[in-house]
């Protein structure tokens, strides 16, 4: 079990210590993470995928970890199901369904959470306001991004910034 909360992450359970260890590795480079996950991940089968912590389980498939790498150099552009299959040398209909079989969610919803994922980031890491921050991850405004993140995460804008203090 890993469980994130503002600049706190905490990992319990048996193994948690690697989970923890892919988390940290993952917000340096999702590729690297890849790599170690390979190597600790020795038994990819079905029945032990409920097991594996999903973002672990979807860097093992090449397709989710190429769309993810896409979306990431992508957020400030915009979603587009066609561009990122196209760019992927796959069809919309394929990365649809591998999405959903490995994520669990949509391609869009994914986007979205990498949004999010960003924009928190920029939250606690620059002094950017929300409009700035809004642009940055592709949203015209400020209010785009506070409607997201509140559904998101629970929490507006102003309970992220002052849960840094």
């Amino acid at each position: 079990m890993l469980v994130t909360s503002d600049r706190v992450v905490t990992a319990g359970a048996a193994m948690g210590h690697l989970d923890l260890a892919l988390w940290f590795i993952r917000q340096a480079s999702p590729e690297l993470a890849a790599v170690v996950s390979r190597y600790l991940l020795a038994d990819l089968r079905s029945l032990q995928a409920p097991f594996i912590i999903p973002n672990h389980l979807a860097q093992a498939d090449p397709l989710i970890q190429r769309f993810e790498r896409w979306a990431r150099e992508h957020l400030k552009q915009g979603f587009s199901l066609q561009e990122a299959a196209s760019a992927l040398a796959t069809s919309a209909r394929t990365l649809q369904r591998r999405c959903e079989s490995v994520l669990g969610k949509s391609p869009l919803s994914y986007f979205q959470d990498l949004r999010v994922e960003r924009a928190q980031s920029l939250l606690h890491g620059s002094g950017l306001d929300v409009d700035a921050i809004a642009a940055e991850v592709g949203y015209e405004d400020g209010a785009t991004l506070r409607t997201l993140l509140r559904e998101r995460l629970g929490r507006g804008v102003r309970e992220l910034r002052a849960n840094l203090r």
